[in-house]
């Protein structure tokens, strides 16, 4: 495939314990942090009728004292200099200077021989920071776009919207993972869509003196003078200071553009009476959430699964450990699998990612299969973090069940392509279809990967499936295999070693709403497909500030149908229909390993292969007179002169692209309104399980 845009180099991932500081970003102005109406007017009401006052929970005992004889006291007329916590920069304090003559009121007011002396502010008790609390321990910065936050141990701060947060001091905890004092800021993305995200402090260190004036110099970066008092008296033992600042992206920009995404970041019609307005995180793009509303809830079998698998991977164990998820549909399998990628990523570099669910997929649009390295923490769901995986193979579907044998050969096919020298843990992702030939997949999944762990959720004190324990898959039958099992290394690599036994490990889920699907706004497993889609698109927008720009507008390449195959993989499609079926549709980016052979004229596929695919674009046009397929993709066009073939298959483009892309004038094409489903064959086709077709009534 011939292209003529710049290539564009990306660098290799950074490992993000060595990556110190903060990520430089576009300065956003003011003008940009206008707070998204989420029915303001009505909350307020409702809390002017309450006409109650949040009270703060206090600790009836002093804070404990906290004794150093290593505190450093500054000499008259010398400067001296103290790094920031997180390594970005240095101070230099001059202590005839404002600033100095303050640290030395704190310090006296808190130290005395090295040993705190009793101070009037209180510990918080553990729980949800709201109301009062939040106003006492926020401040803004002086550019009135930021704001710096003092949690104590055990607070939570539970909300809806995105930002980025850098953990300036102390330790956090997000969906699992571990943020301290001197790592890099990360996205949190909590949209309406999703479980909540809850911000948790940890249990830091008690606090010396070197360290008070280590937190004294970080506040005085960040705020004046009189926000800087008022926070650097809750500056207690175990406390951690937090940075939060607006988020904008070519994601969230994109979204943002479609009528029916522009609340996405809100919180839903269910949780507006819980929000907090007027707080200092006002216009930063967040929304905190009253204690009314529950956040992710991890149960005591989930933290003991988690912990076990931990263990495991930290032992020096036979090989990396392999760990398979599977459960029924809304159990929770895919938070699950965030929180585990995030607690593993505390211990190591990266974690191995290999996606078996069509449907519900993690870093890609649906209908892929792919594996990946993880080094990165998921604080955000699906479509915030779409990223290009190291192999993938385009299925075409978001089911597996018209064709299970070669829903297998593309896993099998990613195995091999895994390299074997390999360390890290790696975890493999699974549909939620448990019964029938649903179980009978996962027992040949089981017995074709060398798992060390198989984790099965599930709700009500119920798996809603048999357990796949050693003794269970020992016995059992699979789609392609039978019992007595062969072990993996027999399927793969033709040896003849005895089965590898495993733990099988129940967990529970107990969140709100397990087991069924949620009704809000932006919930519904479709709708998680098309976000998924949406977020791959937004990458064809330009990384600078701006207005969206529709994909109509987007210059396409021009690819010579005779340099491409096209295929379709879902059904079968008469040849000289495929160009019809194609049109406006979203096709994948194959490579095939033949090359494509033309007689002169457009090269069509009979049959679906299995190849990699390396992304996906949307096939705006083709010219039949020229010979020409007009594309839009956001893949690198060093890698698209490897692209020999496009698949289209069943995952279709949001209506929303056809039908509400913004800034599009006159008659919009692909879209009709002078069309009658009550023609026979018009509609889509639609099957019910468990019904039988009106034609086969009666038949025996």
């Amino acid at each position: 495939m011939k292209v003529n845009k710049t290539t564009q180099v990306k660098g290799k991932s950074q490992k993000w314990k060595d990556v110190r500081g903060k990520r430089s970003r576009t300065p956003i102005t003011s003008t940009d942090l206008n707070s998204s109406p989420v029915a303001a007017t009505v909350i307020k009401e409702h809390q002017i009728s309450v006409k109650k006052k949040p009270s703060v929970k206090r600790l009836k005992n002093k804070a404990k004292c906290v004794s150093d004889t290593k505190v450093i006291r500054p000499e008259s007329g010398v400067k001296k200099s103290h790094s920031q916590a997180n390594g970005s920069s240095v101070f230099t304090v001059d202590n005839e200077s404002d600033d100095s003559q303050d640290w030395k009121e704190y310090s006296q007011s808190v130290c005395g021989n090295g040993v705190e002396v009793s101070r009037k502010t209180k510990d918080f008790h553990p729980g949800r920071l709201e109301g009062e609390a939040l106003h006492l321990c926020a401040q803004r910065t002086d550019g009135q776009n930021r704001v710096v936050l003092v949690m104590q141990k055990d607070q939570t701060l539970c909300f809806r919207g995105k930002c980025f947060l850098t953990c300036l001091y102390g330790r956090i905890e997000v969906m699992g993972f571990t943020i301290e004092g001197g790592q890099q800021s990360y996205p949190l993305f909590s949209p309406a869509s999703h479980c909540p995200l809850t911000i948790r402090t940890l249990e830091n260190s008690e606090i010396s003196g070197d360290e008070r004036a280590g937190a004294f110099h970080i506040l005085q970066k960040y705020l004046p003078a009189a926000s800087r008092k008022k926070l650097q008296k809750k500056i207690i033992s175990h406390s951690s200071i937090i940075l939060l600042e607006p988020m904008e992206t070519p994601l969230t920009r994109f979204l943002s553009s479609f009528t029916d995404l522009s609340e996405l970041f809100n919180p839903p019609v269910s949780e507006l009476m819980s929000a907090v307005l007027d707080t200092p995180l006002n216009g930063l793009g967040m929304i905190p959430l009253a204690s009314t509303i529950e956040g992710l809830k991890i149960s005591k079998s989930c933290r003991e699964a988690l912990n076990t698998v931990v263990s495991a991977c930290r032992r020096d164990i036979d090989g990396s450990a392999v760990i398979l998820v599977y459960g029924s549909k809304n159990v929770g399998k895919s938070t699950f699998i965030r929180v585990l990628i995030n607690t593993l990523l505390n211990h190591t570099t990266s974690v191995d990612y290999l996606e078996g669910d069509l449907g519900q997929t993690e870093f890609t649009p649906a209908g892929c299969l792919s594996m990946l390295t993880v080094r990165q923490p998921l604080l955000g769901p699906p479509f915030t973090h779409q990223h290009t995986p190291d192999h993938m193979i385009y299925y075409g579907q978001s089911s597996c069940e018209s064709d299970l044998d070669r829903y297998l050969e593309c896993l099998k096919s990613l195995w091999r392509r895994r390299s074997q020298s390999q360390e890290s843990p790696i975890i493999i992702n699974t549909m939620g279809w448990v019964k029938g030939f649903g179980l009978q997949v996962l027992v040949d999944m089981i017995r074709f990967f060398p798992v060390s762990h198989v984790i099965q959720l599930g709700h009500s004190g119920t798996t809603q499936c048999p357990g796949l324990t050693p003794e269970f898959v020992r016995t059992a039958q699979g789609c392609q295999t039978h019992p007595p099992a062969q072990s993996a290394l027999d399927e793969l690599t033709e040896s003849h070693s005895p089965p590898r036994s495993y733990s099988h490990l129940v967990v529970q889920s107990e969140f709100q709403g397990v087991a069924r699907q949620g009704t809000a706004k932006h919930q519904r497993s479709n709708e998680h497909r098309e976000l998924s889609l949406l977020a791959y698109l937004s990458q064809l927008q330009s990384p600078e500030l701006g207005p969206v720009r529709p994909l109509n507008s987007l210059i396409p390449y021009q690819v010579p149908n005779t340099a491409v195959a096209l295929g379709v993989i879902h059904c079968e499609v008469m040849p000289n229909h495929m160009f019809y079926a194609a049109n406006a549709s979203l096709v994948g980016l194959c490579c095939l390993a033949e090359k494509v052979a033309s007689r002169g004229g457009p090269v069509l596929l009979s049959q679906a292969p299995i190849c990699p695919c390396v992304g996906f674009g949307v096939l705006r046009g083709i010219d039949v007179a020229r010979g020409l397929y007009f594309l839009l993709t956001p893949v690198d066009p060093t890698v698209l002169r490897k692209v020999n073939c496009l698949l289209l298959g069943a995952i279709s483009l949001p209506s929303c692209i056809l039908t509400t892309q913004p800034g599009f004038d006159g008659e919009m094409p692909y879209v009709t309104a002078d069309y009658s489903f009550d023609l026979t064959g018009a509609g889509k086709l639609r099957v019910y399980k468990g019904l039988a077709r009106p034609s086969q009534a009666g038949v025996q």
